[in-house]
């Protein structure tokens, strides 16, 4: 199917569809099998992605490079079975992953075993420390990397195909409000510099000065809940925990340093939590980013205080597993559920550069000193010179994936809260949550409402370029 963005297509319709056709499909496979014949298993395997030094580092409007890494970069895999239906999830410690190079694992792990496309779901956690693999202000990936990737993301599935086991599993969510905070903050009027544009049309500035008296009060709402999908061995041993969190992330590290961030921290401290043995990879933890392009862990009513490299992170990290841990302790456990998967493509418009754009952003690179853009105006000109390359509307993949009585949302950008709220609100299952950044990267994703403020996340780029309207 396939949703242009003039149809009156509204995130329950969607939510509907994905949840009709989920439901039909497991009636399908409980018609097909008996109570005694049914069967659930899970496997789970982690591929280091971890490259050699030197490698360029996202996140920043200037590139930077690798100098070493603080600790691993992985690609954590999970498969699904219950019988008939076989998911495959998996969190890539990136910034942000393309496209094609999801779709490339994808292709090689159908070949390998057979696990149809539509029911691979895999997503960058959207740490700023970790290797290029998506072009993106003025860093590159560096050639061939994209190609390994994929192949350890393919090999890493294919690896946890091998290793099902029989499990139970289990869901519910806790909740962490004390570490998420909105970054767009609406301020007093003449307070908010021109953009890089040369506008003063903002009513929004991201990351303003802490503790400023122009502050009046945050543009947006928080998620602080904590939804997880927890796997068991038979025997009771923990097997997997696939965690969400609307956290962007964390930062905190040494300069030029490779880190999976408090994705990679919390993964650590839930095994240590859980008794698990972390050596042999008998227990798989992960955390996938959720709606939260708008969100940061800056309490901006607050003066900011020091910490050591990595402190930051560690301490996110603990009270997000800690919520996690306490949780567990109260799951009931199923021997088997249904699972489900569809996909839809959905045509957005691109916000493409005029003529005047161009002139203006070709005479501001003309006059820089350098080839690196320095300044925000020089860095967004660049922007849209590139951007004028661009096709006038995108085709982007959603997913849903049904597991049991859970949805899971999967939208390939930068996702603001308000839609992770409201998808939370309006699906048909009782617990549904969103994975950002999922098979894709197709920039920052505002509401209307949010892009009508404006503001870095609405600022035209190759990381905010869909149409006004791509929200609704």
């Amino acid at each position: 199917m396939t949703l242009k963005d003039s149809d009156a297509v509204s995130r329950r319709l969607f939510l509907g569809v994905c949840g009709g056709l989920a439901a039909r499909t497991a009636l399908g496979i409980s018609a097909e099998q008996t109570d005694a014949t049914k069967t659930f298993r899970a496997g789970i395997a982690i591929r280091d992605i971890t490259p050699e030094p030197g490698v360029s580092l996202a996140g920043h409007f200037q590139d930077r490079s690798a100098t070493h890494a603080h600790d691993p970069l992985n690609a954590r895999c999970l498969v699904l079975d219950d019988g008939t239906t076989q998911l495959a999830l998996v969190t890539v410690d990136s910034c942000m992953v393309l496209r094609e190079v999801f779709e490339a694992a994808k292709a090689q792990i159908h070949d390998a075993i057979g696990i149809p496309v539509a029911n691979m779901l895999m997503a960058a956690t959207h740490t700023h420390t970790g290797p290029t693999s998506a072009r993106v202000f003025q860093s590159d990936p560096v050639p061939g990397y994209a190609a390994v990737l994929a192949a350890a993301i393919a090999e890493g599935v294919c690896e946890a195909f091998e290793k099902r086991v029989p499990a139970e599993i289990a869901w519910s969510a806790g909740a962490v409000p004390d570490e998420v905070f909105c970054r767009r903050w609406l301020m007093k009027p003449g307070s908010i510099p021109a953009n890089p544009f040369g506008e003063t049309t903002d009513q929004v500035r991201m990351n303003p000065p802490r503790a400023s008296e122009d502050l009046i009060e945050p543009a947006g709402p928080t998620d602080p809940e904590v939804p997880f999908i927890a796997l068991r061995h038979k025997d009771g041993r923990p097997l997997a925990v696939l965690a969400n969190y609307a956290l962007h992330y964390v930062g905190g590290t040494e300069a030029g340093a490779m880190s999976a961030d408090y994705f990679g921290c919390f993964a650590t401290a839930l095994t240590q939590l859980l008794g698990a043995d972390a050596g042999d990879a008998s227990f798989l933890a992960m955390l996938s980013n959720g709606a939260s392009g708008n969100i940061n862990n800056i309490n901006f009513r607050e003066t900011g205080t020091s910490a050591a490299p990595y402190e930051q992170m560690n301490a996110v990290a603990n009270k997000v597993a800690l919520e996690v841990y306490r949780v567990y302790q109260t799951l009931s456990f199923k021997d088997w559920v249904p699972l489900a998967a569809t996909t839809s493509e959905l045509m957005l418009g691109v916000r493409r550069p005029n003529e005047a754009d161009i002139t203006r952003a070709q005479a501001i690179v003309d006059a820089a000193e350098s080839d690196i853009m320095q300044s925000a105006e020089e860095v967004y000109a660049r922007e849209t010179l590139l951007l004028q390359k661009y096709p006038t509307e995108v085709s982007i993949p959603l997913q849903a994936l049904r597991i049991g009585d859970t949805a899971i949302t999967a939208i390939p950008c930068e996702v603001f809260v308000e839609i992770g709220l409201q998808l939370k609100k309006e699906s048909p299952f009782p617990r549904t949550f969103p994975i950002a950044l999922a098979n894709g990267y197709y920039g920052y994703l505002p509401t209307a409402e949010q892009h009508a403020l404006g503001g870095y996340e609405t600022w035209r780029a190759r990381s905010s370029y869909l149409e006004v309207h791509a929200a609704d």
